[in-house]
């Protein structure tokens, strides 16, 4: 009884455990930018899939010291068939056959240890160790890389859903204005101070404006499954945004700016180890013609009989310094070595095409950052201007002294400068996010995360 209570006990934690992980209703997330960076860097299926490599680069350092190491094998044989060596002796008395002796040189059993420890390769060995320790420092970068893209991605992902809030509730505000006129507009109507004209036009007004709220909420509904899918939860779980987007001064210049991402940027680095990497091949493949000295041993047990209970098993050993001494080998090695070397000349072309490549990026991240800042200056005051202009163009309509046009007009102009200033805002927090991960590194100093 005891155990079938404790076993019931069990059950019901399981499913109690079960409930609390997977409820029936997704909780809402609310999340900031910081909050969305550290759960992309921790279930991001792509970040994480480039993050194993380390552990594959790690083995073979591993497997390229092991080879330093002596091996030993255990083998074991049985000789299902074989023909018997047969030596003949002429016959001494005269007239007689000569005699026939059948001699076995081998044994039906037998059992080997082999030892083996490399004393001298030419430097192979040595080359191939250091090739796999650039190779694993190659893989970091990549993975630092990869880390500094997936960052710039969320946060791209992240201002991309708040501009589309923005964009959002610019177009619910142009529609309510634009119902709001229609409703006094309609007033006046009723009491004959309006015409048709000016009741169907601004009636045409909110209609042509509300396809552009359906398009802003569906802008936004795509925004968050982007977003939801760099973060790698479910798309069906409710998430809020907590964050606007806010302008930050670039204090710098073009010059320190590309004196950071030629130091940090990842992909020089990882270029930097590859090169390495060519060299170490380029000395492999010209040590295939040197003499390679190894230190081999075996020791044998064998037998006709595979019985352990009698002393019928033979033993012997032998200790042997092997060197090898390639004289020709099809002019094969002259041929790895122009094939390392031309793969060390494409990396070094590669090299200097890279830096140009990221001496443009850089020049024009912040060529874009500065643009959007003036956008930014030159479109802040608009947005007031334009509130105020809606403003007075609605009181002259209700006193006669402005035209439906006039109204229309101001509440587009007001639309439009809303869109224009999101819009620059958002060309800020991108841009000096492109500046970040053009240096490899956050501008308020340090590396970039």
């Amino acid at each position: 009884m005891r155990i079938a209570g404790r076993s019931a006990l069990a059950v019901w934690l399981i499913i109690a455990a079960a409930s609390l992980a997977w409820p029936e209703s997704p909780e809402k997330l609310t999340l900031t930018l910081e909050d969305c960076i550290q759960i992309a860097l921790s279930q991001n299926p792509s970040y994480l899939a480039v993050r194993e490599r380390e552990a594959g680069a790690k083995a073979m350092v591993r497997e390229a010291a092991s080879r330093f190491f002596p091996s030993l094998d255990l083998q074991g044989s049985d000789v299902l068939d074989k023909k018997v060596f047969v030596i003949e002796f002429p016959s001494f008395i005269p007239g007689e056959p000569p005699q026939r002796v059948s001699v076995d040189f081998t044994k039906n059993y037998q059992f080997s240890f082999n030892f083996s420890l490399p004393l001298f390769t030419g430097g192979r060995l040595i080359s191939g160790y250091k090739q796999a320790g650039y190779n694993l420092q190659s893989t970091r970068e990549t993975i630092r890389q990869s880390k500094q893209e997936t960052v710039f991605n969320i946060k791209r992902a992240f201002y991309s859903c708040l501009l589309c809030r923005e964009m959002l509730e610019t177009a619910e505000e142009a529609v309510v204005l634009a119902e709001k006129h229609y409703a006094n507009v309609k007033n006046l109507y009723d009491v004959g101070m309006a015409s048709k004209f000016d009741l169907l036009r601004s009636e045409v007004a909110v209609a042509n404006l509300k396809p552009q709220f359906i398009r802003a909420k569906n802008d936004l509904s795509v925004a968050d499954l982007s977003i939801k899918t760099l973060l790698g939860i479910d798309l069906d779980r409710p998430v809020e945004l907590k964050g606007e987007m806010v302008y930050k001064a670039f204090e710098g210049d073009i010059d320190e700016a590309v004196g950071r991402a030629l130091q940090m940027r990842p992909e020089i680095g990882r270029l930097k180890f590859q090169k390495q990497m060519a060299a170490e091949m380029v000395k492999i493949a010209r040590a295939e013609h040197l003499p390679t000295l190894a230190l081999v041993a075996g020791y044998n047990y064998w037998s006709n009989d595979f019985r352990f209970t009698q002393n019928n098993w033979e033993s012997y050993y032998s200790v042997n310094l092997v060197m090898t001494m390639p004289l020709f080998k099809g002019f094969a090695v002259p041929a790895r070595v122009a094939q390392s070397k031309a793969a060390l000349r494409e990396i070094e072309f590669g090299e200097k095409a890279l830096l140009d490549a990221v001496r443009f990026e850089v020049n024009q991240a912040v060529i874009n950052l500065e643009q959007a800042r003036e956008t930014l200056l030159s479109t802040g005051k608009n947005v007031e201007q334009a509130l105020e202009a809606v403003r007075i163009a609605e009181l002259n309509y209700a006193e006669g002294l402005a035209t439906n046009l006039d109204v229309s007009t101001a509440q587009v102009a007001l639309s439009q400068a809303r869109t224009n200033y999101s819009q620059a805002l958002y060309s800020c927090v991108i841009s000096l996010a492109q500046l970040e991960k053009a240096t490899g590194t956050n501008w308020g100093g340090g590396e970039s995360k």
